[in-house]
């Protein structure tokens, strides 16, 4: 059976026309601060609306795509929002689907964490509805054409576990994208207080710490994080922002930040800064 994950969040998280998808995408790369940077083998992306995080994702892509023509596999790691289950979930689709074309999979990939049991697991209900990995994509498919993709979701896991099984598996022309936005619904000052703390984390390699931080996320950023730190990479701050500079809403927002991770990426603080609390 020729499987491909359709798209489930066109239209409403991002364009479904693939002309206005196409060059939003490029406008948000375009307007990104960050430089392609080589050295650079993961980022931390947010996954909501366009509108609300665009603009933030844009810069963790921009840095990866200086991996252009060389990059061999991104390995995207997102959480379930809407199924709740043990593990970490691949279903072998040839591909997934977006209005910009198909993204292929990385079946051998996915088949060999499977082969090592739990928690690794071949579940497809997760996936159906989830945008967490599905928002990225046009991302990828821009910046980085043609690089198939090992999209893992997370359930309850341990995320230090899953890290060790993917430093197994990683290969030196891969990437990974780990997919998550941050504090959720508060008042803007609250926002940004609670998010410079689990950034203070992240920029730390903290990975238990941030296992247990306010991000709808956490685990597929912890296992980034703990893998960062076994390989000696080094977190950057790209770029941070709540939802309130595009809604104006400051009663009730979402967190959202970009880091670049790599041996090559400096602990360094950009001209985003870290937020701060009362701003």
């Amino acid at each position: 059976m020729d499987l491909v994950r359709k798209e489930s969040a066109a239209g409403y998280f991002y364009p479904k026309e693939e002309e206005a998808l196409r060059r939003e995408v490029e406008s948000l790369l375009k307007a990104a601060k960050t430089p392609p940077l080589p050295g650079v083998r993961g980022v931390l992306a947010p996954h909501a609306g366009y509108a609300y995080s665009g603009k933030v994702a844009a810069e963790s892509f921009r840095a990866l795509s200086a991996w252009r023509g060389q990059a061999k596999r991104v390995i995207l790691l997102g959480p379930s929002h809407f199924v709740p289950f043990w593990g970490v979930a691949f279903y072998p689709y040839r591909a997934w689907r977006t209005p910009l074309g198909e993204v292929a999979v990385d079946l051998e990939g996915g088949r060999r964490l499977l082969r090592r049991g739990f928690p690794f697991l071949e579940l497809e209900e997760p996936f159906l509805e989830e945008h967490s990995l599905e928002v990225l994509l046009p991302f990828l498919q821009v910046a980085l054409p043609g690089v198939p993709i090992l999209p893992l979701l997370f359930g309850e896991v341990d995320p230090l576990r899953v890290a060790e099984a993917l430093l197994e598996e990683l290969l030196p022309t891969d990437l990974l994208v780990a997919s998550s936005d941050l504090s959720h619904y508060h008042p803007d000052p609250v926002a940004r207080e609670r998010d410079r703390r689990t950034l203070e984390a992240a920029l730390s390699l903290e990975a238990e710490a941030l296992a247990q931080a306010e991000a709808c996320g956490r685990l597929p950023w912890a296992s980034l994080t703990a893998l960062a730190r076994e390989l000696s990479w080094k977190p950057r701050l790209l770029a941070y922002a709540t939802s309130a500079e595009a809604s104006g809403d400051r009663s009730r927002v979402v967190g959202y930040a970009a880091l670049a991770y790599g041996p090559g990426a400096r602990a360094l603080v950009s001209q985003h800064g870290m937020p701060q609390s009362g701003l």
